[in-house]
């Protein structure tokens, strides 16, 4: 606006200079009218300088001050302003928010710190990867089933392998922690011989549920030389297509099979229907093999290589 009102004044045609520097017409002259008489900012209402109380006591920004004093002297000097705040409601009855407290804490030289913001566990997103074996890349996902007795949901964590598809470890219960799922993949590493000695690297790949940010996985993955943990971006399913394929499974085949009355009921079939899956359900990528089958024929050398891109 300064820029159009300068060029104008050099004698440049105003109609020009507007359209030059897509200024409407009106917007222009209306600025340039009311330059002329500019008015002071205010900053707002004034501060009243006191605050009533729930009967429409007035009281005093001096005495609100007093009060503050004397909470931050006793068992409240933990709180910040949001909580000295409810002090003042309840304990003084004062009709006052947490932004006028904020004010006289800061006037005050009261305000607490702020706390330092916690690292959240960096997020390493998924890379483009060719599986050409087993223990390479284990994707991990969790899924709800229902009981309908106590009308409540269980939990199911699973972990697959890309390269021969066997759900190498799974958990269910009531809650699904992070500690849970650590230790279904320790038990999983164990029975698959991964170890810290061996040479090759196992990426564990999650989407971004709490259980897999959480800092408990992250010190579970940092504490395994052979273990990288990755995570997908939002709305990505399709980077977990193998265990998000394996639910697909798992719910056609047993849960709406099976109506769960019971915990014990449901932890039994899906049991059960892992079980199954493993070693005997044929898979039609595998050559319409078993997952443990197939595992068995391509350790023997009965299996051409084959590579997979994810």
């Amino acid at each position: 606006m300064e820029l159009a009102k300068e060029w104008i004044e050099e004698g440049f045609p105003a109609k020009r200079v507007l359209r030059v520097l897509g200024i409407n017409r009106s917007t222009y002259y209306y600025r340039i009218s009311h330059s002329s008489t500019p008015k002071e900012r205010t900053g707002g209402r004034p501060i009243p300088g006191y605050s009533r109380t729930r009967r429409g006591n007035k009281i005093l920004d001096k005495t609100i001050k007093n009060y503050l004093m004397k909470l931050i002297e006793g068992e409240e000097s933990v709180y910040g302003y949001r909580r000295l705040t409810r002090c003042l409601q309840r304990k003084y009855k004062l009709i006052i928010n947490k932004k006028k407290v904020y004010r006289l804490c800061r006037e005050l030289d009261i305000l607490l710190p702020q706390r330092e913001k916690k690292v959240k566990y960096p997020r390493r997103l998924a890379k483009n990867r060719i599986v050409t074996g087993p223990n390479q890349l284990w994707q991990v996902d969790i899924k709800y089933g229902y009981v309908t007795s106590s009308r409540r949901f269980f939990f199911l964590a699973s972990a697959i392998d890309v390269f021969d598809r066997t759900i190498v470890g799974h958990y269910r219960g009531k809650s699904c922690e992070a500690t849970d799922v650590v230790r279904m993949l320790q038990k999983a590493m164990l029975v698959r011989g991964i170890h810290a000695d061996s040479d090759q690297q196992l990426i564990i790949r999650t989407d971004n549920g709490p259980q897999f940010c959480s800092h408990k996985f992250n010190e579970f993955c940092s504490s395994q030389p052979t273990v990288e943990h990755e995570r997908i971006p939002p709305r990505s399913p399709n980077l977990n297509a193998y265990i998000e394929s394996f639910h697909s499974l798992l719910e056609r085949e047993c849960y709406q099979i099976f109506e769960f009355i019971t915990f014990e009921q449901a932890y039994r079939e899906v049991d059960n229907y892992i079980r199954f899956y493993n070693e005997r359900r044929y898979h039609g990528s595998l050559n319409d093999w078993p997952p443990r089958e197939f595992l068995k024929r391509w350790q023997a050398g009965l299996v051409q290589s084959m590579e997979l891109a994810m």
